[in-house]
């Protein structure tokens, strides 16, 4: 078996609408993966992006104004506390575990950041 995660970019147009332009399966990010997406993108003509807000991946930054030099770049300080409080979920040895794990990251993070909630209908 192969580990492979899909990889969503989603975006907001200039009307203020929700869209999602691609997914692309991979087993692993980096900087050289975001350039072929980026230059995808670019040629089925994604036009401009205005702000990416991104995690600290080395060389992603450098990726994305290669290919749209003018976009302004926003470090997302949140991203790291979010997914690594959400490991303790996904990598539970057991269904009780994180159920548990998963009412906890619930405590922490619904009152702050309700679009990012989870339940445990999620698990299944």
């Amino acid at each position: 078996m192969i580990n492979k995660a899909v990889f969503l970019v989603p975006g907001i147009n200039t009307e203020g609408r929700k869209e999602l332009p691609g997914m692309w399966l991979a087993e692993n990010e980096g900087a050289k993966f975001w350039l072929n997406v980026l230059t995808q993108l670019k040629n089925r003509g994604l036009q401009d992006i205005l702000i990416a807000c991104v995690d600290g991946l080395k060389g992603f930054p450098d990726a994305i104004n290669s290919v749209y030099p003018q976009t302004h770049i926003q470090l997302c300080i949140i991203h790291k506390a979010v997914t690594g409080r959400l490991k303790t979920v996904y990598q539970a040895p057991t269904e009780a575990a994180a159920r548990m794990a998963l009412a906890a990251f619930a405590e922490d993070w619904d009152d702050k950041y309700p679009q990012i909630s989870c339940t445990s209908s999620d698990l299944i």
